[in-house]
């Protein structure tokens, strides 16, 4: 005689609900690599302003202090190559050799980038006093 088997009751499976994915914003995105590449070039007191409640042109400032004319353009080098190849639409530059100033404009977010000595002559901060400071370090994580 055979003996009885009794099966279990077969688990019901519980299907997990995927989760929310989250819309990464891609002007944020963007501004993060941004940010990330002037830090890894070592450009020095870097600052993202939210402009886009002053300014009907561009949604975010950055603005970084390069120690010389030869980091001024090793960092617009890498500006480039991160826009480049992220496929941003680079709506203008202006980097005259010997100005001390280079102006990227990336039309959700502009890049200035300064000698010292101009950063400190052109004051962009105070201009734009209105705008809020997004730490640098969110960025940066």
């Amino acid at each position: 005689m055979k003996a009885k088997t009794t099966r279990k009751p077969a688990a019901k499976k519980t299907t997990k609900s995927p989760k929310p994915t989250r819309k990464v914003d891609p002007t944020l995105a963007l501004l993060k690599l941004v940010v990330q590449a002037m830090d890894a070039k070592k450009a020095e007191d870097l600052r993202v302003l939210d402009v886009s409640a002053q300014s009907s042109i561009t949604d975010y400032l950055v603005l970084g202090t390069a120690t010389s004319e030869p980091h001024l353009r090793a960092l617009r080098v890498e500006l480039e190559k991160v826009l480049d190849s992220n496929h941003a639409r680079i709506l203008g530059m202006d980097a005259a050799l010997g100005s001390g100033w280079t102006v990227v404009d990336a039309f959700e977010l502009m890049v200035h980038l300064f000698t010292s000595e101009n950063r400190n002559k052109y004051r962009m901060e105070s201009l734009w006093r209105d705008a809020s400071e997004v730490p640098v370090s969110k960025f940066l994580k």
